[in-house]
């Protein structure tokens, strides 16, 4: 019987031989394969690295450097470039022969550590055998994959931190020590799967990392309200997640006469205060990562992707993409520039002054900028609110967005959560909804935005301050729901990260991750409580039992005398509420938002007493 892999490029199963056609995410098997052999020769230089340290030697920084880009760089939907792949592989295999040859002790050294060539049928020979499937047992196979894609995420973390003079050499020696077990036949299920929690503590610790080198240079995020129409001047769209790249590029614009505007993961980067001074910084444009073939089209100016998140350009536009650090497209202009260098954005520039201004596709605003920092200065206003009742959940919604339809399940999700319920959202699956109409409470946004999935250190700090507030024991006790969806590596290391800290009962979609095999998962299951995603009632009323939910929800839209036919029970309250005149034919035909108005109260109040009074 054939054995069967998950490829969590395309997100499809395939056959034992790897990725045999250029699947959804764009890449053909051989890029695909030397991917796979990029991390197996990056492996073989970590073997050697830690070698050289028990020996007394020093590592460089650029050593740990290059083990962290290589991974950042087989991340899905970063490098499609075969080229490209194909230099780091002899960069690493002549770094690590270089680093080989400093050894005393060269017993017992693993095969990919030994593994040296430069013949191109050797590398591609090789390339084809190193694969997820070199392991026939599903299950450590299923655990080392987890952990490898869990050091990808985390290795995304440590490199945006890096390029802004942040290093963690204990993280590094993890990610290193780590990609070395993954190769370790001795390791048992119990021993990875302490690996994969092991991975999820240095996630936290690198998520924190990121944070401390974004602050410290562009300042804590702040409450923004961010343009999403146009401007008439030329300009540049910039997407992906390195905020470095955001800083060059806003200098270098700097009085040209170009806007430059953000897409999809760059959003957040309005929220910062340094980056607020730049007139010509007009705001986002677009969605999520996988609309961007109509986007980036009409968007009409060139873009500039400076991390993953790639989708196979359109002919229309593919002289317009522009790729910088990890990221590559054969076809599309590469822009240099090593950690710690000053990158020349000039030709980007200038290719936009010969373009059309950007065509505009919506207008108005959407708020965020609710980092961690920005929500402990809200912390009176929210613990009030939850005391009183007016917030009775907090809902995390972070994690990937993705093409499929089934993704639809997010954006009705956040439409049918009851009025007293609070979004914790970062990363692109905020798409889904950040642009919906769901209020607020109390002047607090049901929608609050910590940012980038980069930026997901924010919920895990919000929910620990919360967790000391009330001073729990257990961060379970918290009215706080998790129903996250992934797509690709950096939303593994979130969900390792939230493992590592006891959080239970995640809910995980649109489907869970085909690479676990089925016994890995009820090791999920039984521990952790994790679960995929129902329809969206099934799940509302797991989440929030007793509660008026779907066709029932309380809007502020409801005519006052449709709520007192429907819900008795709500006439008491609005008594209670000041409003004694339920009988005249207009109050009848106003919406108790309207009602709210006139009498000077929060809507949300009324509504959250009313579903009380619903549920008793």
């Amino acid at each position: 019987m054939e054995n069967k892999m998950f490829c969590y490029q395309c997100q499809e199963t395939v056959g034992n031989t790897g990725c045999t056609k250029v699947g959804v995410c764009g890449k053909t098997s051989d890029v695909a394969n030397k991917q796979d052999l990029l991390i197996w020769v990056t492996k073989g230089l970590s073997d050697v690295v830690i070698r050289l340290r028990d020996e007394g030697t020093d590592i460089s920084q650029s050593i740990n450097q290059m083990i962290t880009g290589n991974l950042f760089a087989t991340i899905t939907n970063a490098n499609f470039d075969e080229e490209a792949i194909s230099a780091r592989i002899s960069h690493t295999i002549t770094v690590k022969e270089e680093l080989k040859s400093k050894l005393n002790n060269k017993n017992g050294l693993t095969d990919a550590a030994n593994f040296n060539s430069d013949l191109e049928d050797e590398i591609v020979d090789m390339a084809r055998k190193v694969g997820v499937l070199s392991t026939e047992n599903e299950d450590i196979r299923s655990l080392r994959e987890l952990t490898v894609y869990g050091l990808k995420g985390l290795s995304a973390y440590v490199k945006h931190a890096e390029v802004l003079g942040h290093t963690s050499e204990e993280i590094n020696k993890f990610i290193q020590k780590a990609l070395v077990l993954t190769m370790d036949d001795s390791l048992d299920v119990d021993a990875l799967t302490g690996l994969v929690l092991e991975t999820g503590k240095y996630g936290v610790e690198g998520m924190a990392l990121l944070d401390s080198a974004n602050t410290s240079k562009y300042g804590n995020p702040e409450i923004t309200k961010v343009n999403i129409g146009v401007r008439n001047n030329h300009g540049i769209l910039i997407s992906g997640h390195d905020l470095r790249d955001m800083e060059m590029l806003l200098k270098q614009t700097e009085g040209t006469g170009v806007d430059v505007y953000t897409h999809s993961e760059m959003l957040p980067a309005n929220y910062y205060p340094a980056f607020k001074k730049y007139d010509h910084f007009v705001g986002n444009y677009g969605n999520a990562w996988w609309k961007q073939k109509e986007e980036f089209e009409s968007f009409n100016g060139p873009i500039l992707m400076t991390t993953n998140c790639i989708v196979p350009p359109k002919d229309s536009y593919i002289d317009r993409l522009y790729t910088t650090g990890v990221t590559g497209f054969s076809g599309c202009k590469h822009i240099e520039g090593d950690i710690g260098e000053e990158k020349d954005f000039s030709e980007i520039i200038e290719h936009a002054k010969k373009c059309q201004s950007p065509l505009e596709i919506e207008t108005g605003e959407i708020v965020g900028g609710f980092a961690h920092e920005q929500v402990f200065k809200l912390a009176d206003t929210v613990v009030e609110a939850v005391k009183s009742g007016a917030i009775k959940k907090f809902v995390v919604m972070a994690g990937c967005d993705g093409r499929q339809k089934g993704r639809n399940y997010y954006t009705d999700f956040a439409e049918a959560l009851p009025s007293d319920s609070v979004i914790l959202t970062a990363g692109c699956a905020k798409y889904r909804y950040n642009k919906l109409n769901l209020g607020d409470i109390g002047g607090i946004p049901r929608v609050l935005d910590a940012g980038q999935c980069n930026d997901s250190y924010s919920l895990v700090a919000i929910a620990l301050k919360l967790q000391e507030i009330f001073e729990l024991e257990d961060v379970n006790e918290l009215p706080i729901i998790y129903n996250i969806a992934w797509y690709e590596q950096k939303a593994v290391i979130v969900l390792l990260a939230l493992l590592h800290l006891g959080v239970k009962d995640i809910h995980l979609g649109p489907t869970l991750p085909g690479f676990l095999s089925p016994n890995v998962v009820n090791v999920l299951v039984e521990n952790f409580g994790i679960s995929g995603i129902g329809t969206v009632e099934e799940d509302i009323k797991e989440f929030f039992p007793n509660e008026v939910v779907s066709g029932d929800k309380i809007s502020s839209d409801i005519l006052i005398g449709d709520l007192i036919r429907k819900y008795p029970e709500s006439i008491p309250v609005l008594m209670e509420m000041g409003m004694g005149c339920l009988g005249c034919p207009s109050s009848q035909v106003e919406s108790i938002g309207e009602a709210a108005i006139v009498h000077g109260v929060d809507v949300n109040i009324i509504i959250a007493k009313i579903e009380d009074a619903i549920n008793e």
